[in-house]
Order: structure tokens, then sequence, then C-alpha cells
């Protein structure tokens, strides 16, 4: 027999050092060849680590949400014939064993007999209040604003403290005996549970590039309110058109025609803003990232040079990143380069939110939630569709009246929906 020792893999050009989300296996597991043994993260994208050969897990190397340089021993395995150590030889990058995780995420059976469950002692009943006929309980107001908010009757509550007052720990061994509300209920139970959830993998890098943003960013935030009813028009009239295999059109690949069209008078919005160095990048190229919320969390795929692309090729590329993004299969290129974020809720979008920009980008604009409202127009109301678009921008690169202009051309594209394909 030998040992095998896996070491944390080059995961890209430029990775040093990856963050360990996810143990598919636990010591003691057979394994074999190919078989997903952990996952871990950098830059927003997850990598499975597969085992190189058959064998038996004798020793983990790092704990969920430890951060483990490229090159250092994660794994050791024991394997038929030679490995590529020595058995219990230490490597130079090793750190000492630790022990397996708590908690296996893919238990294997067991024969132990489990432990026997212990009957829990029958709680007391409720104690019959010593209280004369028609004799109102004595408590204080925090007493009597818990009981009414948990439907109990006083009354039927006996106090304990001087002259028969009602204290909270009566009321807790009321509602523990099983003690009913006005309605015939059990009454509630204070819940005073705390669950501690550690922050690791995607949520750790969300939490990261947001503290990043707001702390070293100064945000200026511009509202506009955008009558969106011709463009909703033009958007349901192309969808009956479209054709099969074409994407159904959303909003956002008008918005983001739009943008690459203000884009073109004022490109000091799409920039990064080297903070460190005093150095800001102007990109020719529009890459546009686009805010998904996905199951484990907010990632932020980007779709390429949107000034080359037209109306349907930006639904085509916002679908297939989309549904990558969820799946977790979007590379890590798909994920980042971004240099001007869209941000949207949808159908919960709000009527006016503060989107964080996505660092070191200098703006981001953000969709609200479409309604119908009543609009002054031509001398009465008429219902109209109406939408704000709530931005950020940098303070430091960008001007209020800049921002202004670039959120106003954006409205008029989007208000006079044909504008967007006019070439100048």
């Amino acid at each position: 027999m030998g040992e095998h020792v896996i070491k944390m893999p080059d995961i890209g050009e430029g990775v040093a050092e990856a963050e360990l989300v996810e143990w598919d296996v636990a010591v003691g597991a057979e394994v074999r060849e190919d078989q997903i043994l952990a996952s871990v993260m950098t830059d927003k994208a997850t990598v499975e680590i597969p085992a190189p050969r058959d064998g038996k897990i004798i020793w983990l190397g790092a704990e969920i949400g430890e951060v483990i340089a490229v090159g250092a021993a994660l794994i050791r395995l024991e394997v038929e014939g030679e490995g590529n150590v020595k058995p219990g030889e230490a490597l130079a990058d090793e750190p000492a064993a630790k022990a397996p995780p708590k908690t296996d995420p893919k238990p294997t059976p067991t024969t132990a007999e489990p432990p026997k469950p212990t009957a829990a002692p029958a709680a007391p009943p409720a104690a019959a209040p010593q209280r004369a006929a028609g004799e109102k309980p004595i408590a204080s107001p925090a007493v009597r604003k818990r009981a009414m908010e948990a439907g109990i009757d006083l009354r039927r509550v006996s106090g304990s403290a001087g002259a028969g007052r009602i204290t909270h720990d009566d009321l807790d061994a009321f509602i523990h005996a099983g003690g009913e509300t006005s309605n015939g209920n059990s009454a509630r139970a204070r819940n005073d549970a705390v669950k501690e959830i550690k922050v690791v993998g995607l949520r750790r890098k969300i939490a990261e590039q947001m503290s990043r943003a707001k702390s070293r960013i100064p945000h200026i935030t511009y509202v506009d309110e955008i009558d969106v009813s011709a463009l909703e028009e033009l958007r349901a009239r192309l969808n009956k058109e479209r054709k099969d295999g074409q994407a159904k059109l959303t909003l956002l690949p008008f918005l983001m025609r739009a943008m690459a069209r203000a884009m073109e008078d004022q490109p000091q919005m799409n920039a990064r803003f080297d903070d460190d160095e005093g150095v800001i990048h102007q990109y020719g190229g529009m890459h546009m990232g686009v805010a998904a919320q996905t199951d484990n969390g907010l990632v932020v795929p980007v779709v390429r040079h949107v000034e080359s692309l037209s109306l349907r090729d930006c639904a085509d590329e916002l679908t297939r990143l989309a549904e990558a993004a969820k799946a977790g299969t979007a590379t890590r290129e798909e994920l980042s380069g971004s240099t001007i974020t869209i941000t949207s809720l949808g159908a919960m979008g709000g009527i006016v939110t503060t989107p964080v920009i996505n660092h070191p980008e200098v703006a981001i604009i953000g969709v609200n939630k479409m309604r119908v409202m009543p609009v002054w127009q031509d001398g009465e109301f008429v219902p109209r569709k109406m939408m704000n678009l709530s931005s950020s921008f940098d303070h430091r690169v960008i001007d209020g009246w800049d921002a202004a202009v670039f959120i106003q051309r954006i409205k008029g594209l989007l208000e006079s929906p044909a504008t967007i394909f006019i070439e100048d």
C-alpha cells in the first residue's frame, strides 16, 4: 500500500489561493478515480476536485471556509501500489493534520445501533389561579402586552409574586404547561434560539465585494421616472414575431442597447477606476455585467461587447448566461471583466433602490418595477406604464451633472424605442 497526496490545483492564471466550500467525502471513505472529492471557489467560480486514482481517504487538510494556497496539500489517499509520497511523510507545505469535518455532507451507512431516545419529562399542568371570583389579575403593562399578543387570558394564569401579581416567569410556566389561548389554541412560546451560520463560499465573496465597494467608493444615486408604454408595445409585438430558438425579449436587451447608444456620447461611464494607482481605465468595448440571483447568492455574468450586438443577440446571450449561472456552470471568464453593470429585481424591484457599484467599475444602472400610473397628458389623466431607473455613480470620477445627462439620454431612447435602432 502507498499514499498519494492531492494538492490544491492551479485553477487559473494569476490565482494563488482558493476557498474550500464543500467536502464530498469524509475520512475513511473509499473513492474511485474521477470521483468528486471537494469543491473550491475563487472569483465567484466554483471548481470541483476529482480523485486522480482509486483509494481510501486517510486525511483531509482543511475545513469548510478555509483559504488554501495553490500547491498546498489538501487530501491524502491510501492507494494500491506505490503512491507519490512515502507513507506518513510530512510535506514542507503541509499543515498539521486536522480532524475531519464535524458533519459529513454525504455520510456513509453505519451498522452501529443509534442511541435510544430518552423520554422528555411531561410538562406540569397549568395551576388553577387562586383568585376570588370576579377579582382582576394583577400584572405589569409589559406582561399584559405579551399575554395579549400570545392570546392568553390572564384570568387563567396564577401569579407567583406579591399580592398574586403575574410575572413573565408565570407566563412561561403557563405556556410550557400547555395553557390555551382565548381562541382555544396552544399559547405561543418564545423562541430564544440563536443559529450560527458561517459566512463561506459565494456569500463570503459577496460580503467582501460589498464591503470594498461601500468603503472605497463615494456613491451618488440618481433616480428618474421613465414612461415605457411605447417600449412595452414594441416588445410585445417583437415577441409575437420571434422565430423558433430565439429568446423571449425582456426589457433588459432594450436597456442594454440604449446604454450602448448613450455611451457613445459619454464613454467615461464605461470604465474601471484603479484607486490604488489613481488611474481610470476607459474601455472601448462595453462588457455588461448583469446581476443575477441564484440559489447560492448573487453572481454577475458578463455579456461582452454589447456595442456590437443586436437586440436579439443581447437577449440570447442574457438567457444563456443566466441559465449557466443558476446551474453553477458559468466559467470564471463569464463571471468577470465587466465594465458597467445592470441590476434588476424584476417584478419585486420596488419603487426606488440604491444599487451598490460593482467595484472597481464607476457606474451601475438599477431597474425598478413597472407600474400603471395616471399621467397628465393633453389635458387629461391617462394610464401609462411607468418605471424608475435608480442608478449609482462613483462621485470621485463622475460628476452629478454627467450622471443626470447619461440617464436622461437613456430615458429618451427608451421612451421613443424606435430611436434605439436609428444609426446616426
